[in-house]
């Protein structure tokens, strides 16, 4: 019991954002070199380390204000499941893993990550206050997991890979915002209390719906842009990774009809994982990209 708590409070579910470290392999074309793919999982990990540290200082800091939400108040520590004492043990145990795992590995990885690990620190006490540079927090993570993951590795790292990562994350940063004013009901959504995430008395569900359509469409023509560069088309001697932009376009409408006709969206993470439809359709982008890239 009290181990299936400890792997509530790390969540590992959220060590699915960490994939992004691997786009590095897959795009450099080492998928099938044994030691990349060794290098590539050490970094996965030290970021899946990294994040539930964060995620464990986080519950501690803001155990009070979790108290107050009616999805929150369940998490171990702010339930009391484990003690706050527990938890600093647990968070040390997290930082002594991530070192060993970068141990060796490259230092501006080591820095990468050390870059993000502050970053979120900084944004549990500080930056998650404040409207937009919270959302650009999230996307920063991602464009360091995806940069990391090229460092880890010692590859070239792409600027359209990069961007449209910026995109896609912010995309679903300010989605998550929507669907939390959506989540605390009218009355708390236009200007009561906001006693669980004060920064959402700074959108407004319009507000975050203009700028989700801004960022789909930044992401969706970054990714097309992307696929039909001459860079692009040089290193993988094909020009037909624009066949997979239907998939691409079909999961950005499927997010925006979960978010809306579904009124999911506070948990992305969730919301990807438990949706069939998505799961099929990610699974058939993979499958057509790495045949077009590896199999030409």
């Amino acid at each position: 019991m009290f181990l299936r708590t400890v792997l509530r409070l790390l969540r590992p579910k959220q060590w699915t954002k960490n994939l992004f470290v691997f786009a590095a392999l897959v795009f450099s074309l080492h998928l099938g070199d044994a030691s990349y793919v060794w290098l590539s999982l050490r970094a996965f990990f030290a970021f899946c380390a990294t994040a539930s540290f964060v995620y464990v200082v986080n519950d501690i800091a803001d155990r009070e204000h979790d108290r107050l939400h009616p999805k929150k108040r369940l998490r171990p520590i702010a339930s009391g499941e484990i003690s706050v004492a527990v938890g600093y043990i647990i968070a040390l145990l997290l930082l002594v893993i991530a070192t060993l795992l970068v141990w060796n590995l490259d230092w501006r990885f080591v820095m990468c990550l050390g870059a993000y690990l502050l970053m979120n620190i900084t944004y549990s006490f500080y930056l998650k206050r404040v409207v937009l540079i919270d959302v650009f927090v999230i996307a920063i993570g991602f464009m360091l997991r995806v940069v990391g993951g090229a460092l880890a590795i010692n590859v070239p790292r792409s600027s359209w890979l990069i961007i449209t990562t910026m995109f896609l994350s912010l995309f679903m940063a300010i989605a998550k915002r929507r669907g939390e004013l959506v989540a605390l009901g009218s009355e708390e959504a236009n200007g009561a209390t906001y006693s669980t995430r004060k920064v959402l008395a700074h959108y407004s569900v319009e507000f975050t719906e203009q700028m989700t359509t801004i960022c789909a469409a930044g992401f969706v023509f970054s990714y097309a842009l992307y696929t039909v560069s001459d860079r692009t088309k040089e290193m993988f001697g094909t020009e037909n990774l624009i066949l997979t932009t239907p998939f691409v376009l079909y999961g950005v409408f499927r997010y925006l009809y979960l978010l809306h006709k579904k009124h999911l969206g506070e948990s992305p993470t969730d919301m990807v994982l438990s949706d069939i439809p998505m799961l099929i359709n990610f699974a058939a982008y993979a499958i057509a990209m790495l045949a077009i890239i590896y199999l030409k």
